[in-house]
């Protein structure tokens, strides 16, 4: 048999139906909200914070692994003063695999906005989870409330509408708590004249059916009359849920199709003439399909061209970013594949609020962030006053994007709107090694075993800088707040805004805009502007020096200046190199192992960029013992008589100091070296 023609008409009206025909909905696993409590903090390595850990682990797997928890459980762990309770709940319509998914993305977000803290709950779209030192766990309390309205009201009678939705959620409430184990129900109902009503109710599944009824019906009873005739209203609670929508948005069909009774129903029915008294019954039918063939086609020319539209918005934000950065994609990188939206990032980072700012230096400032995924991150937001922001932008962009190694941080995407620069980057827990190093209180957390870890990760590093990726890159700026350490402590060397890109076989430059920290930059550098891979071998020897005594390159006691070269050089040559140990290690070291690296560092150091070694030398000598060591000569910077070897001049209180800033050092610098790749 020939099947009909479809006319133009009506193949877009059934293409435009079939998007509806199901109401099989998937959302984002996207944030909601968060309350963190008013209880006191606890501190980090706490029994508290261990046992918040295990009591994490042991609530994910229990309410994923079980086929009678359905997606719930709670439990407490430790003991007081450590006791703490907690309860997940995953939304009753998702499976195992998304709700363990979104219970992994809860644990870090919690601990990401709330930390520290001992009490706090966050809502996802498809789970909750809190936790608190008080044993809540035999409360009905549905505390941590927050209702979500939406901006729209229906077109239709507000009191008739209200009447419907009251009975749809009510009738939904008496399926989850009497007929469904889960204490879980989903619902529709579609009245003429109305629109169709979606409906989603849900208690923690240890409520008894009377308790769970009575939960529910507290928060329906908010709806009206502040949010009467609304299209959509949601408001969430630790024990029990609701929400309804005039579009789906849970998945599956529903569990509950309501039938409006008599009382309700004939209010909710069109005024119209029956069939035996209505003659205009035909044309009305045709009239409506005639609208109907018509509107439909309309709708969807206007869906597309919007659709065309927002594109557009996107290739025209792609393409201001490319010509803002003067970069192209043929010839350098892809940045369309690393570019964020700025509210994405306000989300990530609550608003760059002040409780997740890591940190701030010369640039902007730092910010954590939790995007949608899970995916932890650290945005370095640049400095809108800066004149050098996008030039450090750029050179990060362009150098960053292009390396991957363990001990390189990576580079997740960049945003440039509204004035903003900003650059994302993978999240490290453990901050900058200055920041542990260098504090009376944490530097013991380094022990030997981890800071000869980081000396051999920042060696590797900068021998994938220099000589294994497809660049040579001349980092310029190492120093201890540029190397990151992760939750292991490996190192991964950051902060590429001052970085220079080398052909293959070129071994040196030189700049008249000589940037960089006073007391990690080599002599010719410092002086002449001249730098190459040996002045960044130069930087590397004083951060292991550090490393290796505690101390900062520069110090100040009672208005004398002390460089940390000529203290580990006097000790060198009079014998007593085991004198410059950072006190924390209480001689727990092997003492070849650091006198091994301190002679690599010493080399490193010598005034004559030639005497110094490459760093896959330096790699192979952390490597082997078997390897044999020259003897280093006189460090540069060296006090030799209260002067300064290398030209510096008197001590006194003149003096560079060294900074925790990069600073340019010229008297003439404007703006700092951009990158030219080739």
């Amino acid at each position: 048999m020939k099947l009909p023609e479809l006319t133009l008409p009506l193949f877009p009206t059934i293409f435009f139906l079939l998007l509806f025909i199901s109401p099989v909905v998937k959302p984002d696993n996207k944030y909601l909200f968060s309350s963190c409590g008013k209880s006191d903090n606890y501190t980090a390595n706490s029994t508290y914070g261990a046992n918040l850990q295990t009591l994490f682990t042991h609530l994910t797997k229990s309410a994923t692994n079980s086929t009678t928890n359905f997606g719930f459980f709670k439990s407490s762990v430790g003991s007081n003063p450590n006791l703490i309770s907690g309860l997940v709940l995953c939304r009753g319509d998702v499976n195992s695999s998304v709700c363990s998914s979104c219970l992994s993305q809860a644990t870090k977000g919690i601990q990401n906005i709330c930390s520290n803290k001992k009490e706090a709950t966050i809502y996802y779209e498809f789970c909750l989870l809190r936790y608190s030192n008080q044993n809540f766990l035999s409360s009905t309390d549905n505390s941590n409330q927050i209702l979500y309205y939406n901006n729209y009201n229906v077109k239709v009678s507000f009191t008739l509408f209200d009447n419907l939705v009251d009975y749809l959620m009510n009738s939904t409430a008496d399926y989850a708590s009497f007929n469904n184990s889960k204490k879980f129900g989903t619902s529709l109902v579609n009245a003429d004249s109305f629109p169709v009503i979606f409906g989603l109710v849900q208690c923690t599944p240890d409520m008894s059916g009377t308790n769970c009824k009575s939960c529910l019906q507290d928060l329906i009873s908010q709806m009206y009359p502040n949010y009467s005739g609304r299209q959509g209203v949601r408001i969430l609670g630790v024990r029990c849920n609701i929400r309804y929508e005039i579009s789906p948005f849970y998945s599956g069909t529903a569990l509950l199709t309501v039938t409006p009774p008599a009382e309700i129903a004939p209010a909710l029915a069109p005024t119209l003439p029956s069939q035996e008294t209505n003659p205009l019954e035909g044309k009305k039918k045709t009239s409506t399909s005639t609208t109907m063939a018509i509107t439909i086609p309309l709708v969807l020319a206007f869906v597309v061209i919007a659709g065309l539209f927002l594109c557009f918005l996107k290739m025209r934000k792609l393409e201001l970013t490319k010509r803002l950065l003067n970069v192209s994609n043929s010839k350098e990188i892809s940045v369309e594949s690393l570019l964020l939206d700025l509210s994405v990032l306000r989300l990530a980072t609550i608003d760059f609020a002040k409780e997740n700012k890591l940190g701030e230096g010369g640039f902007g400032s730092v910010y954590k962030g939790l995007l949608p995924d899970g995916r932890e991150i650290a945005v370095k937001r640049l400095s809108q006053s800066s004149s050098q922001g996008l030039g450090e932008l750029k050179n990060e962009l362009l150098l960053v994007a292009r390396l991957q190694h363990k001990n390189l941080v990576r580079l997740i995407g960049v945003c440039l709107e509204d004035q903003e620069k900003l650059l994302v980057y993978e999240y490290v827990p453990n901050k900058s090694l200055d920041q542990i190093l260098f504090d009376a209180e944490k530097r013991h957390l380094l022990d030997w075993e981890r800071r000869y870890m980081i000396i051999c990760g920042i060696a590797r590093g900068l021998l994938y800088l220099h000589e294994d990726s497809q660049l040579r890159i001349i980092h310029r700026d190492l120093k201890a707040s540029n190397v990151l350490l992760d939750a292991e402590m490996n190192p991964k060397i950051s902060d590429f805004g001052l970085a220079r890109l080398f052909e293959r076989d070129q071994t040196q430059d030189i700049t008249s805009r000589v940037v960089g920290t006073f007391g990690y930059m080599a002599p010719e550098y410092a002086m002449l502007g001249h730098f190459s891979v040996k002045s960044d071998i130069f930087s590397y020897g004083v951060l292991v020096l550090e490393i290796i005594t505690g101390k900062k390159n520069c110090t100040i006691e009672n208005d004398v200046t002390e460089l940390l070269l000529s203290f580990v050089w006097e000790n060198w040559t009079n014998g007593t190199i085991t004198e410059i140990t950072d006190p924390s290690l209480d001689h727990h070291y092997p003492t070849s192992e650091l006198l091994r690296c301190t002679q690599i560092a010493l080399l490193c150091v010598q005034d004559n960029p030639a005497d110094r070694p490459t760093m896959s030398n330096v790699a192979l000598m952390l490597s082997s013992e078997t390897v044999s060591l020259e003897i280093p000569s006189s460090p540069a910077f060296c006090i030799v008589n209260r002067s300064i070897h290398a030209g510096f001049g008197n001590i006194g209180g003149n003096t560079h100091r060294s900074s925790s800033k990069s600073v340019p050092m010229s008297s003439n610098e404007v703006s700092i070296t951009d990158v030219e790749p080739r």
